[in-house]
């Protein structure tokens, strides 16, 4: 079962295997093994079975006072989920364990290393410092050569599997604790009673928003959480957001930056989109000049399909290269007859793409990179959609696709299935 590579829970629209998906410090979210109460020789047919859940938090970790107390030294905003990591561990006899955390959670890093140790049994801690831009940067490799048997990541989904990791590891999403109320007031304060809602956010808010959305559905006309499967209903990766303009009319996201955000209106230019931050309590109309990004990528697109020669990059910065994507541009290349070099990265300046004597670079790493950044690139570098796009005839006049985690995507994307795109084109007798 998914509890035995360290994962449980579920949020609405998806089943997750993520210690995040249920509610903040509840220990009905942890991992759960669902077996019959008794095993009767003979039992009726259609008699609902009576369950008992053998991986609940024990009373004697929940109700540790100092463990408590070591916990209440963590910012109370942010739910960390100790109790359950300490189960998790102890449950599994881990003795060696990794903790990765994004830039802005790193500073808690020794003092639950410190908690682990103390409470867990845990041996060794090893703290995994490279930058950790998103859910994609979850570093098993690292941690499995550092020889630890459980990784622990923090403040993202579970965007890789945790039967695709290669040592067992448990997503703690970090909920935040926001003003629900003030939220919702301020919502209903901004927009007539006759809008169509479009309600997104970062999953550190997801518990939130779908709370929010319940009393939103009294108030407005419609309500809508979209959702980009395999992602949570709700959520929005930098790289992944939903097409929803025929869904809403404003988008109502909440997030404590735009990056996420920025996504949702790169997929849905013609909706406008306000952003709720819960630190400041503030909700704005955000813009984002669509027409300029299209122009500078376009002409990156334009400038590609004329190269004579590529440098393809597959990023080594946790899961972020994918080479099954690295393997579809190698033979789009080469049913074109043009030569490409593969370069492995980390992380891309333009100085070190600068050493390689080539006409235009694809990066396989993360498409923002290109969207936000490329300009500032000697050469055209293009994400895989736009790779697509330059070589292989992709539309060009659409809405800019942000797909490349969603199931529903093309030979760009992590999750394209061959089978399924071909079955597709033939049930359109193409």
């Amino acid at each position: 079962m998914a509890s035995e590579t360290g994962c449980g829970g579920s949020d609405e629209g998806r089943s997750c295997a993520c210690a995040g998906g249920g509610a903040p410090g509840s220990p009905a979210s942890s991992s759960q093994d669902v077996v019959p109460a008794d095993s009767p020789s003979r039992t009726r047919s259609k008699a609902p079975r009576k369950v008992i859940r053998r991986n609940l938090v024990p009373d004697s970790i929940l109700k540790d006072p100092q463990l408590n107390e070591a916990v209440s030294v963590l910012n109370a905003n942010y739910d960390f989920e100790i109790h359950k990591t300490v189960w998790r561990i102890k449950k599994g006899g881990v003795k060696r364990v990794g903790l990765q955390f994004p830039e802005g959670l790193l500073m808690y890093s020794c003092a639950i290393a410190d908690i682990l140790e103390k409470f867990a049994g845990v041996e060794h801690t090893v703290i995994l410092g490279d930058t950790t831009f998103g859910a994609c940067c979850v570093d098993d490799f690292s941690a499995k050569a550092m020889g630890c048997e459980l990784l622990i990541h923090y403040g993202h989904s579970c965007l890789v599997p945790v039967d695709e990791t290669s040592i067992p590891c448990m997503y703690i999403f970090v909920n935040m604790k926001i003003d629900l109320q003030h939220f919702i007031e301020s919502v209903k304060l901004t927009f007539e009673p006759d809008t169509r809602i479009i309600l997104a956010g970062t999953i550190q808010f997801n518990k939130e928003m779908h709370a929010s959305k319940k009393v939103f559905k009294e108030h407005f006309a419609s309500v809508h959480v979209p959702q980009c499967k395999p992602l949570s209903s709700g959520e929005v990766l930098g790289c992944t957001a939903p097409q929803v303009s025929q869904e809403g009319d404003v988008i109502v996201f909440i997030a404590d930056g735009r990056f996420h955000l920025e996504a949702l209106m790169i997929a849905n230019p013609t909706i406008p989109a306000y952003r709720y931050d819960p630190y400041g309590r503030v909700l704005t109309l955000e813009k984002y000049d669509h027409d300029d990004m299209r122009r500078v990528r376009g002409n990156a697109v334009e400038a590609a399909s004329r190269a004579r020669s590529f440098g393809l990059v597959l990023g080594t910065l946790g899961r972020q290269g994918n080479p099954r994507i690295l393997h579809r541009l190698e033979e789009l290349l080469a049913s074109r007859g043009l030569p490409y070099v593969v370069c492995l990265m980390s992380e891309l300046t333009p100085e070190k793409l600068a050493l390689m004597k080539v006409d235009a670079w694809i990066q396989i790493a993360c498409p923002r990179l290109s969207i936000d950044w490329g300009e500032g690139f000697d050469l055209p570098i293009l994400s895989p959609y736009e790779a697509w796009q330059a070589l292989a005839g992709q539309e060009r006049n659409g809405s800019y696709r942000m797909d490349f985690y969603s199931l529903d995507t093309g030979p760009w994307g992590n999750k394209f299935d061959p089978k399924k795109a071909e079955a597709a084109k033939e049930a359109v007798g193409l």
